[in-house]
């Protein structure tokens, strides 16, 4: 049976989700953080933001309570430069659990705004004195802080192990390739342009209506988020694995990896600015994104490409190394982050059992409608079965780096990102082996297609 034939068997398979979970309660933080958000991003409300900080000011600390807690400095400020009322930002602390106390800093603090960015890049441990007092009719928690933030030096081992790790991932992918392997993008012009459309024009429109299907849209900006930057993420290798298991196109799919990953400077940072801003007023920061791709992506390859071309031999010798520190650092990324998140895995009433199935119910629906695309333009099996893995599965390994990157700029108060792309790098894998196995009972004549 030829590769076409099995689209109704795979539409069969994705129909069995569940298509209408509905998200679980918000947590009071959230809540409170999406008012904030509202009240200061949204409308831009600099004399609200004004108001707090000097109602901070005026708390009473003779009744404080002394804590000391784990977690991220936050700042919220309007679009415009809040300089220009003569106001600062909103500085707050989120604890580990989601707790929210907002930072109350004396008017003569000589902290400058680069200062309070530099230490929101990190987890850290405060030491505080917490007030519990009224503003406009709300109840908020004060704070604060009784000495130095102190940097917590594993976290800080696991970010610059897992960029170096990465770094070195795109240096094997580049040790793989050659110029030459570019010429397919001319030589077969339908399935590279075919396989990008679907790539970065269909995934995100998947994410996009499953995000407003399941709710998550307006309710959980951040698992909507993590489902865009999976989609605009480029292929990976894996999707090459697959390929070459269910008897494709490897050629292609080499070939598409490579397009779509040198494509993802430009792709990725524009596709999260599109689609990368929500009602609650959560944004992603593009620039940032375009820039650690330049750092994790393009000049590895460029520098493992270069290594290929002038020391071919020990660069072949080199890449089966390097391939298997992918899978190492993908099982890494994936064992560390879920034993770090695993109360959040576990709250499913935040995430609702929705959580669970809408990222591989992505996967396997960009794998059925890439099959059903490339066999309506009538490309032969091995291509369609190519183009299928391509769309499906993602470079997680980059995605949830980018997560773990951005989460504490945006606000992402349970790393709900980097959650949604651990999630979506083990379902794609389960997807893809699915595929494989209904490609190969389903074409029995794909050596000859």
């Amino acid at each position: 049976m030829k590769a076409r034939n099995i689209i109704p068997w795979i539409f069969g398979i994705i129909l069995v989700a569940p298509a209408a979970m509905a998200a679980g309660t918000a947590s009071q933080g959230e809540e409170l953080y999406r008012h904030l958000s509202r009240k200061i991003i949204v409308e831009g409300d600099a004399a609200f933001m004004e108001s707090l900080n000097a109602r901070s000011r005026e708390i009473e600390w003779s009744s404080a309570e002394k804590k000391t807690v784990t977690g991220n400095l936050r700042i919220l400020k309007p679009k415009a430069s809040p300089g220009r009322n003569g106001g600062r930002p909103l500085y707050f602390i989120r604890d580990a659990s989601g707790g929210m106390f907002i930072l109350s800093l004396p008017a003569e603090d000589t902290r400058t705004p680069d200062e309070f960015e530099k230490l929101s890049e990190n987890r850290l441990e405060f030491s505080l004195e917490t007030v519990t007092a009224e503003h406009d009719g709300r109840a908020y928690v004060f704070a604060r802080m009784t000495g130095e933030p102190r940097a917590i030096l594993f976290d800080r081992i696991f970010k610059i192990s897992i960029v170096l790790m990465l770094f070195f991932v795109m240096v094997g992918m580049g040790l793989t390739l050659k110029i030459a392997d570019f010429t397919l993008v001319i030589r077969r012009p339908l399935g590279i342009v075919l396989g990008t459309v679907l790539q970065y024009g269909l995934m995100p429109l998947l994410a996009l209506g499953l995000s407003l299907l399941f709710g998550y849209y307006h309710a959980y900006p951040f698992i909507y988020l993590g489902l865009i930057l999976a989609t605009a993420s480029p292929a990976g290798v894996t999707s090459n694995l697959m390929t070459h298991f269910s008897k494709g196109d490897l050629a292609l799919s080499i070939s598409l990896t490579s397009v779509s990953t040198v494509l993802a400077l430009i792709s990725t940072p524009l596709l999260l600015k599109l689609y990368g801003t929500t009602g609650s007023g959560a944004t992603v920061p593009a620039g940032l994104i375009a820039q650690t791709i330049i750092v994790l992506v393009i000049v590895p390859l460029a520098v493992g490409m270069t290594a290929r071309a002038r020391f071919e031999a020990l660069a072949a010798k080199a890449a089966p190394v390097f391939s298997a520190l992918g899978i190492v650092t993908v099982l890494f990324i994936m064992v560390t982050g879920v034993a770090g998140n695993l109360g959040a895995l576990r709250d499913t009433d935040r995430y609702s059992l929705s959580f669970y199935f809408a990222p591989l119910i992505l996967a396997a629906a960009g794998m059925f409608i890439a099959s059903a695309a490339a066999t309506m333009f009538r490309l032969p099996g091995r291509q369609v079965r190519s183009l299928a893995f391509e769309t499906g599965m993602r470079n997680s390994a980059l995605s949830m780096t980018l997560a773990i990157l951005i989460q504490d700029q945006i606000g992402d108060f349970y790393s709900s990102l980097f959650i949604v792309n651990g999630v979506y790098g083990l379902e794609m894998y389960i997807a893809g082996l699915i595929f494989v196995f209904l490609f190969r009972k389903f074409s029995k004549n794909s050596e000859t297609e």
